[in-house]
């Protein structure tokens, strides 16, 4: 039996139940493909699901529902080749069945999506949920030569990629983003916002108006970045880092003011197109997709810890070495 280096949690709970151990390599079954893992980004959600709060969720389980590899073997040879790079992102990985936290993963074919690129295994490695989802909500945000654009939540690592992507889509655009923390003000304007501001903001200031807001905190200040909007402007609700799942009490005659606009956009739903475009986009306008910090298998723990604690910002990734 063909065994591999994975992280398992047997139980919920703090980052020291993730195991770094020997288990046995998936086996090819119908329908799906083996990709041996070359990265990975670590996620709000599967630190959710570690502690428990995945309800779906059965233990013990391979976390990760995102990978960057190869196709190392596939019961579909004319769809994909041995050797060939692919991304997967959600479609119930590292939940209904085990995720990329692994040096193999076995995934559904129609969950697979070839990629064609000159981008590191680290760089790759940011792109499938973070940039996936940075890019789709800023296509939603019908973005224009001159907008300025808020992006609430602008040091999780969607927020810090979408002010770079937002750049790279209108050049021209003025992006301001929100942090909690005044000591990561200059750290976004080195990442690409132009204006930073901090504190709780629960409720944005009264003059401040954009014509666009991607507002990642979600439904607990989403009803507010509706009151703070240009005539014609946009906001796309996508995420949750408030911990708000839902709107409270949402009346939409009373809460969208006339003639301005609400969207979303989900990672769950992926087109393929996008995906390339998307590495064409980072590729061909120079954008900076470095993540914060990459951690090695063994290391997964650690980077749980650190997300968990609220001090790390921006987007760790794991890279598996040859």
């Amino acid at each position: 039996m063909q065994m591999m280096h994975a992280v398992v949690v047997d139980h919920p709970g703090a980052p020291d139940v993730l195991s770094y151990r020997e288990v046995p390599c998936p086996a090819l079954k119908p329908g799906w493909s083996l990709v041996r893992v070359h990265g990975f980004g670590i996620n709000h959600s599967e630190v959710f699901t570690r502690q428990g709060l995945s309800p779906s969720v059965e233990f013990p389980r391979i976390l990760g529902i995102e990978v960057v590899g190869e196709v190392a073997a596939t019961t579909a040879p004319d769809q994909f080749t041995t050797g060939q790079t692919v991304i997967s992102i959600m479609g119930e990985m590292g939940r209904a069945f085990d995720g990329s936290y692994a040096e193999y993963v076995l995934l559904p074919n129609e969950q697979l999506y070839p990629i064609t690129t000159d981008l590191s295994w680290a760089e790759l490695a940011t792109l499938p949920e973070t940039g996936y989802t940075a890019y789709g909500a800023l296509r939603g945000l019908r973005l224009q030569p001159q907008d300025h654009v808020l992006i609430r939540g602008g040091s999780s690592g969607v927020g810090m990629m979408a002010a770079k992507l937002a750049h790279a889509l209108q050049p021209g655009i003025r992006v301001t983003s929100t942090t909690r923390h005044a000591d990561k003000a200059a750290t976004l304007q080195e990442q690409g916002a132009d204006q930073v501001l901090t504190g709780e903001l629960t409720h944005l200031p009264a003059v401040a108006t954009f014509d666009k807001i991607l507002d990642l905190i979600g439904p607990k200040t989403a009803k507010d970045s509706l009151q703070h909007l240009t005539p014609g402007g946009i906001v796309s609700s996508t995420g949750e880092l408030g911990g708000q799942w839902a709107f409270d009490a949402f009346e939409p005659i009373g809460d969208i003011p006339n003639n301005r606009y609400l969207t979303s956009f989900s990672s769950g739903e992926v087109e393929p197109q996008l995906l390339q475009e998307l590495v064409d986009l980072v590729t061909e306008k120079h954008v900076d997709i470095h993540p914060t910090k990459v951690f090695t298998l063994r290391e997964v723990a650690q980077a749980h810890a650190e997300i968990e604690s609220r001090q790390g910002w921006g987007k760790y990734v794991v890279v598996i070495e040859a």
